[in-house]
């Protein structure tokens, strides 16, 4: 499912399982509501996450009188997915260009730095794979 996450959803529905993942996972259609821009009614949402559970992109729980919504997918696997469709759109589908573009838009502390020059480092001695 990662690999067709955003291929299958909505820009609303991409929306709504960014704000679960903000939210820790897990939320329920008016605390989901709260937190969209320029955000539906809550019968929208409502539809929106029914629509959503449907695709297997979500599911609920019971507690009390309400539904609580968690994304199905891990947030690792969102987050690769999401980058990928970044990277295919943006930048050609060059992952270099686009941690090129990013190193030279943005302030880095030394720390920063430090962090990423490991990493690079780790992957390095890996054989190239992260």
């Amino acid at each position: 499912m990662a690999k067709g996450l955003n291929e299958k959803l909505p820009r609303r529905e991409r929306e709504i399982l960014e704000v679960l993942f903000a939210l820790g996972g897990e939320a329920s259609a008016e605390e989901v509501r709260e937190k969209l821009v320029d955000p539906p009614s809550y019968s929208a949402v409502r539809a929106l996450l029914a629509r959503m559970e449907a695709k297997n992109v979500v599911k609920h729980r019971e507690q009390g009188l309400r539904y609580v919504y968690a994304p199905v997918l891990a947030q690792k696997a969102a987050r690769r997915s999401a980058l990928q469709r970044m990277v295919s759109v943006f930048f050609g589908g060059s992952s270099s260009a686009a941690v090129t573009a990013l190193l030279r838009e943005e302030t880095w502390s030394p720390e920063e730095l430090d962090e990423m020059m490991n990493e690079i480092q780790r992957v390095r001695n890996e054989g190239g794979r992260a």
